[in-house]
């Protein structure tokens, strides 16, 4: 097997686990690391190989990928302990797909280039059943060099690839604009949803409707139908879209850029998260809405 087909995965989450059964079903061998025992289980179950350390798995893999949560986690898995800082060849590529802020990015990437080591900035977008069936969509952003090298896994990943720039950090502006919209569009949703069933219609025709009419978007069409069946098991988490308005807000403010709707829409998920739906899908933001106005939401069946 080609050498460029030793792909690692770090983080395996719900994405990061998608993603390394697309790259095994594809053919891949694929290199596994998580802090989790219960995901180092899965991952070995599907195919994968386990590694002990970003670094043992850096060592095996022409191209990695981070999933890791944030920022932190990101900067341990790179250059902490046994970081993959320490192995990486300089003839392969790290793929952070984390979404993280675009200065944090910058640094990386300066650190890495400063050990001759490449790096491509190539934040995800579509989630965990996009990335399984390789349809995500990614906003790449790095050298022409470091694309060519992952450009077979990134072809198996996305089918919707969108070359940014040549500078790292780009890709996660690019994230950041489409997390706050998708952010925006949640809490909008959620709000209409709330308000029609406070108005006395029902849910499920509230869905038809919306989704045939003008006001239909692709998250109220992947959402909602979690919120019909009363199902807020976490393909998501609402942290995790809290975390990314957070970091497109933070953005707007280094760039001088008023962004009172997505400021508004940020309180809705930090409501969300202090009433205690943190870890639930973020289609939980509906229950904000409940918890103001009293409304019967559908329950989920046993």
């Amino acid at each position: 097997m080609p050498e460029n087909q030793h792909v690692g995965v770090v983080g395996v989450g719900q994405m990061g686990m998608a993603v390394a059964k697309r790259l095994l079903e594809r053919g891949y061998a694929v290199h596994t690391r998580d802090i989790r025992a219960d995901a180092d289980a899965e991952a070995r179950e599907a195919g994968a190989t386990v590694c002990d350390s970003p670094a043992a798995l850096a060592a095996a893999c022409r191209v990695v990928v981070t999933l890791v949560v944030n920022e932190d986690q990101t900067e341990d898995v790179v250059f902490g302990a046994r970081g993959v800082a320490e192995t990486l060849g300089s003839d392969s590529v790290l793929m952070v797909s984390s979404t993280v802020s675009p200065t944090f990015i910058e640094s990386l990437a300066t650190r890495l280039a400063e050990r001759g080591l490449a790096m491509l900035d190539a934040p995800m977008s579509g989630g965990p059943a996009r990335a399984r069936a390789g349809t995500i969509s990614m906003m790449i952003a790095g050298p022409d060099a470091a694309m060519e090298r992952a450009g077979d896994a990134l072809e198996t990943l996305s089918n919707a690839r969108f070359a940014m720039s040549a500078r790292p950090g780009d890709g996660a502006r690019m994230k950041l604009v489409n997390n706050m919209l998708a952010g925006v569009n949640l809490a909008g949703s959620c709000e209409a949803m709330a308000l029609g069933v406070r108005l006395g219609l029902d849910p499920q025709r509230i869905f038809d409707v919306v989704m045939a009419s003008s006001g239909g978007s692709w998250i109220f069409g992947d959402r909602m139908p979690r919120v019909l069946s009363g199902d807020y098991r976490p393909r998501a988490a609402a942290t995790l879209l809290t975390k990314d308005v957070s970091l497109a807000l933070g953005a707007a403010r280094e760039a001088g850029f008023p962004a009172p709707v997505a400021a508004a829409a940020l309180q809705v998920f930090l409501a969300t998260v202090a009433l205690g739906h943190g870890a639930e899908d973020d289609a939980a933001l509906v229950k904000f809405f409940q918890s103001l106005t009293g409304i019967a939401l559908p329950e989920r069946s046993s």
